[in-house]
């Protein structure tokens, strides 16, 4: 039973080692028994060390209730959004590359690559929100500062023309209109392959969230090795320069951009060398390394040059499904969001000085942050 008593002076009868402290540890202690894995708390009243009965508290609850909701979505529904999309956007720019520097073996199995690809992302999505009239209900407003709302109009925007890209390339006809659609999709085409990032930074979820200022430029090189992966593997060799120089450049941005994220994010970033995650994030860099070396090798092989491809494609689904599932892991273990939050509160405070005013944080603190 506490003795002390809280005067307007402050607190009196206090006895030091023996108050209760409310809540959890505190971060920088918690966060060295976690390294440590010591599942006791030390005595601070004493120099012996002496392990406590009380274990460390854990965050997995606030009054019974998860700290974040679960994350309901499908990964196939999902991963396949995510990896669809910038499949098609990237294609659709390569494709009008190779229009205007007349590779059409080159640019024609793009275009196809393109509608199917996009025609998988939307038909992904709305299978994922349960009725299509919810999807044309995002379109009824135009929400700047939602990346759902801005994502759906540059979907409403970019389908068409891929429509008509594609299908004028097949049938030969109205080689004008086909030619424009060819470079309007090609212009929106950034747009689709990168959208995606900013809408599942847009969160709470920690993995996803604290890794926003990277994220695009993974999502954009994936798309790029996978876009330059279908080049090697449909177009033939006299044809296919652009799309193995995609590949190799979306490939090697892709492994170092995403690598630097997870180093970068700190915390945050351990989920993606964890589990489900873990593996696939691993088994992404290592196809799209493969895919990239097969690239440079096989310039003179129809058959080298086909299977960089694939492993470039395979290695870019597996990178957007690795992103999903880190995201996922990050939300089912509430240390991800409580530790981080309460860091950013304890340097926060540190940075008020004593007469009140703000002091400087850091470069890596406040990146961190």
């Amino acid at each position: 039973m506490s003795t002390s008593d809280v005067t307007k002076e402050g607190m009196r009868g206090q006895r030091p080692g023996r108050e209760a402290i409310t809540g959890a540890a505190d971060v920088v202690g918690e966060e060295q028994r976690r390294q440590r894995g010591d599942g006791t708390q030390r005595r601070r009243g004493n120099g012996r060390g002496e392990p406590t009965r009380v274990p460390d508290a854990e965050f997995r609850s606030y009054y019974g209730k998860p700290v974040l909701n679960q994350i309901v979505w499908k990964a196939p529904d999902i991963g396949g959004y995510l990896f669809l999309g910038g499949l098609a956007g990237a294609s659709s720019v390569l494709a009008a590359g190779a229009e205007l520097t007349g590779r059409p073996d080159l640019a024609r199995p793009l275009k196809y690559t393109a509608l199917g690809a996009i025609s998988g992302s939307t038909a992904a999505l709305i299978h994922d929100l349960g009725r299509p009239e919810r999807f044309l209900n995002m379109l009824r407003v135009i929400k700047p500062t939602s990346p759902m709302s801005v994502g759906s109009w540059i979907l409403l925007t970019y389908g068409p023309l891929a429509g008509v890209a594609a299908v004028t390339s097949a049938t030969g006809w109205f080689p004008r209109i086909g030619r424009a659609a060819t470079l309007g999709a090609g212009a929106v085409g950034p747009l689709v392959a990168t959208y995606t990032a900013p809408l599942v930074c847009d969160t709470a979820v920690p993995s996803w969230h604290d890794g926003y200022r990277y994220m695009p430029f993974v999502f954009a090189s994936s798309a790029a090795s996978a876009a330059g992966g279908t080049g090697l593997l449909t177009a033939p060799l006299a044809q296919s320069g652009p799309a193995r120089r995609a590949a190799v450049g979306g490939a090697l941005a892709e492994v170092a951009v995403s690598t630097a994220m997870e180093h970068r994010m700190g915390m945050s970033g351990e989920p993606y060398g964890k589990g489900t995650a873990g593996v696939l994030v691993r088994t992404a860099k290592a196809l799209t390394l493969a895919g990239a070396a097969g690239a440079v090798l096989g310039r003179r092989s129809r058959v080298v040059s086909a299977l960089s491809g694939a492993a470039l494609l395979a290695g870019s689904a597996c990178t957007r499904l690795g992103v999903f599932h880190a995201g996922k892991q990050s939300v089912a273990d509430p240390r991800y969001t409580v530790v981080p939050q309460r860091r950013r509160l304890a340097e926060r405070e540190a940075a008020r000085g004593e007469d009140g005013e703000s002091v400087a944080v850091p470069p890596a603190r406040e990146a961190e942050g």
